[in-house]
């Protein structure tokens, strides 16, 4: 299980659940269906898995910056929004 530091220091267990609500909203935000938001922010989440299983620690803005980076390629709007808006609802 990995470990996230917090923006002040503090750690929190990795949770993808909450990456691919943040993920799945940035599309909402462009506009983009139910559906394809569901696929993306599946895609993104793998990805960032994949990604973070090679790293002994990571920040949570180590996360935002490989999670845009992942979306980019899908909708660059929705990377966006989730690189640059915190709350996008």
């Amino acid at each position: 299980m990995k470990h996230i530091v917090k923006r002040h220091g503090r750690t929190e267990t990795y949770d993808d659940r909450k990456l691919y609500a943040s993920v799945f909203s940035a599309c909402q935000a462009v506009r983009l269906s139910s559906d394809n938001a569901e696929l993306i922010a599946d895609k993104v989440v793998a990805d960032v898995q994949t990604w973070i299983a090679q790293k002994h620690e990571v920040t949570s803005n180590d996360i935002r910056a490989q999670a845009a980076k992942s979306l980019k390629p899908y909708d660059p709007d929705a990377a966006y929004m989730y690189l640059h808006h915190r709350v996008v609802w």
